[in-house]
């Protein structure tokens, strides 16, 4: 960290948008494009970094669905698009989808918060048989948006609960119980479906607490994927083969289950998807930092021309060009 701007390779600018709730606790989607384009533009007015790139080598969070587009509803967020004043920017996010629109090239993909000190209360005997073969909690359909369930993650959920409501090998419900996370230490495999979006904390979970991950979301970007080893700590079931995720999962060979089990069992791998305060080495917060100077040294073409036409203000949905 520097206080001399000339020394920096990245400038962080903390725009918070998830914050901006109704009373109810209902975010208001369509203030955070206005309040971005905003600190945006105060950045840009106030200081010459900004200018210089149009935010090459600026960074941004967005933890929340569908990233860059910032709105929680995924017809929307496309509708919206990336935001004009950030495509050129990093953002660092939770959302990872392959291919997806609101995925900004260059984006950082982090794990959500889970709170480690939450999870470390309910920490049981590591010698604690693992008397559970699979184990998730969790909405099986969107009663309120998808009561049929064959859009909301894209039916995997629903045909988990289909398939597999009555194997006695699945121990599956709707009910969080106050065992949860006792629960999941009991458990080899943990179920980490996609919902509306691919990301979820139950990742996080199940790698604190030693459950293999049981990744059901064909286009995932994985958070930290070019330091975590997913392939050698997870299990990776195709959506359309969830009516087969008993037969999956039981055919995994007991001495992989093991070398999985070893892996997560190892205190680097926790601490790279939890966010401590104060931070630790290794933590996420340490791996953002390390994938950040990775995309460094920054490309002489980031910075632009004397002349050249940088942002144009103007564009977007004319809704978001509102004041905030």
């Amino acid at each position: 960290r520097t206080l001399d701007p000339e020394e920096a390779d990245w400038f962080y600018t903390p725009a918070y948008t998830t914050c901006d709730l109704t009373p109810q606790g209902f975010p208001l989607p369509f203030r955070a494009p206005r309040i971005m384009r905003s600190a945006v533009r105060y950045v840009a007015a106030t200081w010459p970094y900004w200018n210089r790139t149009d935010g090459a080598d600026h960074f941004f969070l967005a933890p929340h669905d569908f990233g860059a587009c910032f709105h929680y509803q995924e017809e929307r967020a496309i509708e919206r698009g990336i935001l004009p004043v950030l495509r050129r920017a990093t953002l660092v996010q939770t959302f990872g989808q392959r291919h997806h629109p609101c995925l900004q090239p260059g984006s950082i993909t982090v794990p959500p918060y889970a709170d480690p000190r939450k999870m470390e209360a309910h920490r049981i005997s590591p010698a604690t048989p693992r008397s559970i073969f699979v184990y998730f909690r969790g909405l099986f359909y969107d009663m309120g948006n998808d009561p049929e369930g064959g859009y909301y993650a894209r039916g995997a959920r629903a045909s988990v609960w289909e398939n597999f409501k009555d194997n006695p090998l699945f121990d599956i419900s709707t009910e969080h119980p106050a065992t949860y996370y006792e629960d999941m230490q009991r458990a080899i495999f943990c179920l980490c479906p996609l919902g509306w979006a691919p990301w979820s904390p139950r990742l996080v979970e199940a790698v604190v607490f030693g459950c293999i991950p049981v990744i059901i979301a064909d286009d995932i970007v994985l958070p930290f994927a070019d330091a975590i080893p997913w392939g050698e700590i997870s299990v990776f079931v195709a959506e359309e083969d969830v009516p087969r995720l008993d037969t999956i999962l039981a055919s995994v060979p007991l001495d992989e289950v093991i070398r999985k089990q070893r892996l997560l069992a190892s205190p680097a791998m926790k601490q790279a998807v939890l966010f401590h305060q104060p931070a630790r080495p290794g933590d996420a917060f340490h791996q953002i930092l390390n994938g950040l100077a990775r995309k460094l040294p920054h490309p002489k073409g980031v910075f632009l021309e004397p002349g050249e036409k940088g942002i144009d203000w103007d564009q977007g949905l004319e809704n978001d060009l509102k004041p905030w």
